[in-house]
Order: C-alpha cells, then structure tokens, then sequence
C-alpha cells in the first residue's frame, strides 16, 4: 500500500510506483549529481504498442534507426550509447493508462523496464544509500497501482 511515509511501492530499486496522491520527498525524486537525462511519457498517449513507441522515440529521443518494435525498443534501451548520461530517469505519467488496450503486452513491457533497470545496475550515492543508474517512475491512480503491480508479478 501507498502511504505518506512510504509513498514508493518498490518493486526493485530501478522501477517504482507512486500513487499520483502520495507525497515522496525531494531526495527519493532526485538522481545522483552528474550528466542525468529524464524524459516524461504520458500513459494516456502510450493506450497501445503503436502510441508507447512513438511516446518513447518522441520523448526519449530514441535515434533514428529504431526499429519500430519492442525487441528494438529493448536493444535501446540495453544499449544508451546513442543517449550518453550518467544517470537515466523515466517518468510515465497517468500510468494506469498505459498500453489498457493491449493488456497482453503489459508484463512484457514491464519486463523490459525491469531489465533495464537490472542491466545498469546501482550506484552509490555521497550518504551511503544506493540508487539505480536507470530509474522508472510508474505514476498513477489508486486502482491502477494493483493493476500494474498484478503485471508486474506476471512479469
């Protein structure tokens, strides 16, 4: 459950979901100091495949030999050579929006969030904590938090 004191359901350190009520404070928000790129999706634009790709060509800045498809999405994402940062921040607004009229798609979308997360792995930050390098928010209604998180174990 989403609380005040803990407003981020952790699912694995690189993927979070917070309930578009909840309160988090800054420093949960904020990635480590150096070169960060954060894109903002809307899940309201990403409704099936079609819209999640252009969502992240648009808006992640995916290069232009994207393939189109979520293995290529996957390879981009594996591979940010073409998007150099230290740290990576993806924020998916209305998430509970995100891919309802292709519900099937979902886990293996979460799947690849959860990869990517794994792949570039954690750094430690100047207080001792860790943080992941590749970081996605999920944020969404109340409902959409059991939702995600039914797809995320199926994952």
């Amino acid at each position: 459950m989403v609380t005040d004191h803990d407003p981020w359901l952790g699912v694995e350190p690189w993927l979070r979901i917070i309930s578009s009520d909840a309160r988090a404070s800054v420093r949960q928000l904020l990635p480590s100091p150096g070169l960060t790129f954060t894109a903002w999706l809307s899940g309201r634009r990403m409704r099936d495949s079609d819209g999640l790709l252009m969502q992240f060509f648009d808006d992640f800045k995916l290069p232009d030999y994207f393939g189109w498809n979520f293995p290529a999405l996957n390879d981009c994402l594996r591979d940010l050579s073409w998007l150099p940062a230290e740290h990576y921040v993806l924020v998916i607004e209305e998430a509970h929006e995100l891919l309802v009229d292709e519900p099937e798609a979902v886990p293996e979308f979460l799947a690849m969030l959860l990869r990517t997360g794994q792949e570039w792995s954690q750094v430690e930050r100047v207080d001792g904590s860790t943080q992941a390098r590749f970081r996605t928010i999920l944020a969404c209604d109340g409902p959409g938090v059991a939702r995600l998180q039914s797809a995320i174990s199926r994952a």
